[in-house]
């Protein structure tokens, strides 16, 4: 080889050689943050989780489509939500970085929205489907399932059946029942279900009702299942205004709802069990709500004993646009005589929040990811939240509170329509029927003074 060629050959080598060397020195290129996706969330449940459904169901007495409703929402207007801003679900959905799911019945099957979740709740709404009929139209829980089905429908036409699974499987399934269980039907005396049972075959009755009904979303592929336990329900303001004295708590109605959680804990720890991959838990909203009753300045509120519309004893107990507000909307734990304000809700999803990131049922974002559900099995909620002293033996209904409720016949179809929705043009949907489709409701006779119901 000639000295050129070896001249050459050196040249190319040494290239390489530099080449190689810059590779290996120079700085790798950083890896891009790791990210997760948001979860979808669905909610189920009633008044407390409601964000406009009712507003569509021309026939229902359930609404709150008018002012003071909604003054302390973004847009200041009335929402469809009973209460003065937002409800637990809208602030716990903004901690997962996602808006507030909207109405079911606002949405066309064919709205890529069917696809990010959905609220099903309703005003007025129970476990049970006769709880509430004399509100005339509502979504019982069957209801909803029954329209979560739809949705998954839509979502298996648009995606396909594989992609929708995977979704609905790691979906959080938010569940708020069971105070009109008892507020709308087992203390009301006019309705069969606190004439046939006694309380322990009343939970009984709810126990395999919500069994059947978990199952069924179980069946459909929910898989995290948070129940919002009931809250002291003998606290809030138009049940204190039942008491001897008109403003202490029905400590008889926080045991039933202590029981109610103590069997809705064990159902679910059993159906964990049963069922593969369930990861069902109970959202201790009993213990939240009493401290903030108990003790209101300790997170910023004056008063926890009646309401800011000061609606405890007026008929149905809502805010109706003749009440008078309260001077300061951040002072009261109770909106109106059922539901609590906007700053209440705000401490209660926060603490609902922390719980379960204690339990290990949620992964916490860590500024690049968003909190997620925890793919293990959530720790065993206590069954008991928290201990009253029973009070002294008195009849079940100290009160009467006797109503001749509206009869519903069969004539009158369950049609879901209203005025129009917040993004999407109006729209008729027939509902489901309720599996429970014949209401038990009986005549008591009328007393003296009788008050009409309550709504929810």
């Amino acid at each position: 080889m000639d000295a050129f060629a070896v001249a050459v050959v050196a040249i190319a080598v040494l290239a390489h050689a530099a080449t190689v060397t810059g590779a290996a020195s120079a700085p790798a290129t950083p890896p891009a943050p790791t990210t997760t996706k948001a979860p979808v969330i669905y909610i189920f449940g009633d008044s407390m989780s409601d964000v406009g459904n009712n507003n569509y169901l021309l026939l229902s007495i359930a609404k709150c489509n008018y002012p003071w409703y909604g003054i302390d929402y973004k847009s200041g207007w009335p929402t469809g939500r009973f209460t003065n801003g937002r409800t637990i679900g809208d602030i716990m959905a903004a901690k997962f970085g996602v808006p507030p799911p909207p109405p079911f019945l606002s949405l066309y099957m064919t709205d890529d929205e069917v696809l990010s979740g959905v609220n099903f709740a309703s005003g007025g709404a129970g476990l049970l489907n006769e709880t509430g009929i004399y509100f005339i139209q509502y979504l019982s829980f069957d209801n909803q399932i029954s329209s979560f089905e739809q949705i998954k429908d839509a979502m298996v036409a648009k995606i396909g059946k594989k992609a929708a699974e995977e979704t609905i499987n790691g979906a959080i399934f938010q569940i708020g029942l069971g105070s009109n269980d008892y507020v709308n039907n087992f203390l009301r005396p006019f309705m069969a279900d606190g004439i046939l049972y006694t309380h322990d075959e009343f939970i009984s009755l709810l126990m395999d009702t919500i069994d059947r009904q978990f199952t069924r979303l179980y069946n459909l592929g929910a898989r995290h299942i948070w129940f919002s336990g009931l809250a002291p329900l003998g606290c809030i303001p138009s049940q204190r205004v039942l008491s001897d004295s008109g403003k202490d708590c029905l400590e008889e109605v926080n045991e039933y709802a202590i029981e109610f959680n103590a069997a809705a804990t064990e159902l679910m720890e059993g159906l964990n069990a049963k069922l593969p991959g369930a990861r069902m838990v109970l959202a201790d909203t009993y213990s939240i709500v009493m401290e903030l009753i108990d003790y209101p300045y300790k997170y910023g509120f004056k008063t926890s004993h009646t309401s800011c519309c000061h609606v405890d004893t007026t008929v149905g107990g809502l805010c109706l646009p003749t009440a008078q507000l309260c001077d300061d909307r951040k002072d009261f734990v109770f909106w109106d005589a059922y539901h609590t304000s906007d700053a209440a809700n705000q401490i209660i999803a926060d603490r609902l929040f922390e719980d379960m990131v204690g339990s290990g049922t949620v992964v916490p974002g860590n500024g690049t990811t968003a909190p997620r559900v925890a793919d293990v099995p959530p720790k065993p909620a206590r069954a008991v939240p928290r201990v009253v002293t029973k009070p002294k033996p008195k009849p079940k209904h100290a009160v009467p509170r006797v109503v001749t409720a509206p009869k519903p016949t069969h004539a009158v179809p369950r049609v879901v329509a209203g005025s129009m929705p917040t993004h999407a043009d109006p729209r008729v949907v027939t509902a489901p029927k309720p599996t429970d489709a014949i209401p038990r409701v009986v005549t008591a006779p009328k007393p003296a003074q009788a008050a009409a119901p309550h709504k929810p």
